[in-house]
C-alpha cells in the first residue's frame, strides 16, 4: 500500500479507502472479513456517512459493534453528513451537523472522527452556521478536521469566507468512464461534450488549495448507470483494458484503479464493494504505473461514452 497526505494535516491515509455504505448488505462474518482484509492491505482509512444503511446508520452501528479498540488505533476514521434519508432534502444547519456527529461518535463507539465532510450540497446553508459547528466539534476533540462531498469551486470558496478550518477534502465522483474532472481541462476550446466549464475547474482548484480529492464509484459509467466491466456493453473499453492489464500481469480492475492513481494529483480511490477478492485486486494497482500512451488511451475509451468526446 501507498500513502498519502490529506490536505494539510498530519494524517498520512492510504491510497485506497476503504468505503463502507453496503457493510450493513452483507453477514456480520462477511462485514468482520472485510474490515479485517482492509487492515491486512494496508488500507487506513474508512469511509462512512450517517445516511448509510438500510436505516439512517445501520452502517455505522455494524462497524462500530465489529471495531475493536486494537483496530480502532490503526485507522483514519471518516463520516458524512447532510444528506436527510428518504427524502431529496439536504440539512448544514448547525444544529443538524452537531447532533448527526454525536450520533455517529454513538454508533462507531469512538470518541472522534479524524474527518467529518459536508455530504452533498445544501443549497439552503448557511455558511456562517457550518464554521459555528466546526468550530464547536473541533474545540471538543470530535473531528480534527473538514471536508466537503460533490462542491465546486466556489461553493468552496463561499464556505472557505466564513470557516477558518481549510477544507481538507472533496469527494468527487470520477473513473475511466466519469472522466468529468479530467475531460474538462482535456476539452478547452474545442467542440466536445466536455468543453463547457461545468465543475467550476475543481480539479485544478483542489490542487492549487491542497485539498485532496476521493473519487466514488470509479467504476460506474454515468451517475450510477452500472459498472463499465460490462463486455458487451463496453466491448472496446474492456478490451483495452483486458490487454493492458495483460501487459502489466494484472487485473482490468487493477488497471482501472491504477488509471486514477496515475494523475499528479496523488488523489485516493474510493471502494465499494464489499469483496475483499475486489478490494486486493484495487490495492494492487498502488504498485502499476500506467504509461502515457495507457493512460490517454483509456481516457479516450472513456470519452468515446459522450457526444463528441474524442473530437
Amino acid at each position: 500500500m501507498k500513502y498519502t497526505p490529506i490536505g494539510t494535516t498530519d494524517l498520512m491515509a492510504s491510497r485506497i479507502i476503504a468505503g463502507c455504505m453496503r457493510i450493513d448488505k452483507v453477514s456480520e462474518a462477511d462485514a468482520d472479513r472485510f474490515i479485517h482484509t482492509a487492515l491486512d492491505l494496508g488500507i487506513n482509512l474508512f469511509d462512512h456517512a450517517d445516511v448509510y444503511g438500510s436505516t439512517a446508520g445501520a452502517c455505522e452501528k455494524l462497524f462500530g459493534r465489529l471495531v475493536t479498540p486494537s483496530m480502532r488505533d490503526q485507522m483514519i476514521l471518516q463520516t458524512k453528513c447532510g444528506v436527510i434519508k428518504g427524502r431529496p432534502a439536504y440539512d448544514f444547519s448547525k444544529e443538524h451537523i452537531l447532533q448527526s456527529v454525536d450520533e455517529s461518535l454513538q454508533r462507531l463507539h469512538t470518541d472522534h472522527v479524524e474527518l467529518l465532510l459536508l455530504h452533498r450540497p445544501d443549497t439552503l446553508a448557511d455558511p456562517a452556521e457550518i464554521a459555528e459547528a466546526f468550530e464547536i466539534l473541533h474545540k471538543s476533540g470530535k473531528v480534527q478536521a473538514f471536508g466537503v462531498s460533490n462542491q465546486n469551486t466556489w461553493q468552496m470558496e463561499l464556505l472557505k469566507k466564513y470557516c477558518h478550518f481549510p477544507i481538507q477534502v472533496n469527494q468527487l465522483q470520477a473513473g475511466i468512464a466519469h472522466p468529468h474532472i479530467f475531460a474538462t481541462g482535456q476539452s478547452v476550446n474545442s467542440d466536445r461534450y466536455f468543453a463547457p466549464d461545468r465543475d467550476g475547474g475543481v480539479l485544478p482548484y483542489c490542487r492549487l488549495h491542497d485539498i485532496t480529492i476521493q473519487a466514488w464509484s470509479p467504476f460506474q459509467t454515468g451517475f450510477f448507470g452500472g459498472v463499465f466491466f460490462d463486455r458487451e456493453k463496453y466491448p472496446s473499453l474492456n478490451q483495452a483494458l483486458d490487454r493492458i492489464a495483460e501487459t502489466h500481469n494484472s487485473t482490468p480492475t487493477a488497471i482501472a484503479t491504477a488509471w486514477l492513481l496515475r494523475h499528479p494529483a496523488d488523489l485516493q480511490v474510493l471502494s465499494g464493494t464489499m469483496k475483499p477478492e475486489r478490494l486486493t485486486e484495487m490495492c494492487q494497482a498502488t504498485e502499476i504505473t500506467l504509461t502515457r500512451n495507457e493512460w490517454y488511451e483509456l481516457l479516450n475509451e472513456g470519452l468515446k461514452l459522450f457526444p463528441g468526446g474524442t473530437k
